[in-house]
């Protein structure tokens, strides 16, 4: 039940790991029933003595159509039947490439997928909202291959680089980790998909992998702690 309610209502682990089991359920028979009383545009209303056989044969059809899982739900009512067809959750393919688009003034990433579909994004961070860790470690191969070990001299190929440099290979000479002193927290949080949590601080931006140790101050770790009590 946490699971469907994180995953299609929304909600963060901070907000159900405290709740009783009976907590979630109600949140989870709430999500429930707005889910099973939506009439989809497809959705036909089906009366008198032939809805259930009507609703049969659309639940069959629906099954078969290719290329989309599909979950039926039958909502009984004194009068008529709703079939509502939601889709189910879906992993997006596997990411093959990324590029700096520029149009006009505005710059950002494309990110393109194995289908051939792409999502634009101004910053490294709004990434972090869509990708999964499998996402976010094939981009640091892509990155990786591109570049190597070296230092890109474009500003928005140097940003990503060097995002994911400092996650995947944090290095404790690397300029980040000398210059936090210098730096308060303004924010800091947690990408469940990802598995990263994000730090913000004045004039710099520092992404680390959940499960991996970092070069840390204890002023700065003191100021994280501070942030979330």
């Amino acid at each position: 039940m946490s699971t469907y309610l994180k995953n299609m209502v929304g909600y963060k682990n901070n907000q159900l790991k405290n709740k009783r089991f009976n907590d979630i359920q109600k949140l989870f028979d709430k999500a429930m029933k707005r889910v099973n009383t939506f009439v989809d545009m497809d959705t036909e209303l089906v009366e008198g003595s032939e809805v259930r056989a009507k609703a049969k044969i659309a639940q069959e059809s629906s099954s078969k159509r290719a290329g989309t899982k599909r979950l039926i739900k039958v909502v009984p009512d004194k009068e008529e039947v709703a079939i509502d067809a939601i889709p189910l959750a879906t992993k997006p393919p596997s990411i093959i490439d990324y590029k700096i688009h520029k149009e006009g003034k505005k710059t950002c990433y494309q990110i393109i997928r194995a289908d051939g579909s792409s999502k634009m994004y101004l910053v490294f961070s709004h990434m972090l909202k869509s990708f999964d860790r499998e996402d976010l470690e094939t981009l640091w191969k892509l990155v990786k291959a591109k570049h190597r070990s070296i230092r890109p001299e474009e500003s928005y190929e140097r940003v990503i680089w060097g995002d994911l440099k400092t996650m995947f290979d944090p290095h404790v000479k690397d300029q980040v980790w000398r210059n936090q002193q210098d730096f308060r927290v303004l924010d800091w949080k947690i990408y469940d998909s990802c598995r990263v949590h994000s730090l913000r601080m004045q004039h710099m931006h520092i992404h680390m992998l959940v499960e991996k140790r970092y070069t840390l101050t204890p002023a700065t770790t003191t100021d994280m702690l501070n942030k979330k009590l």
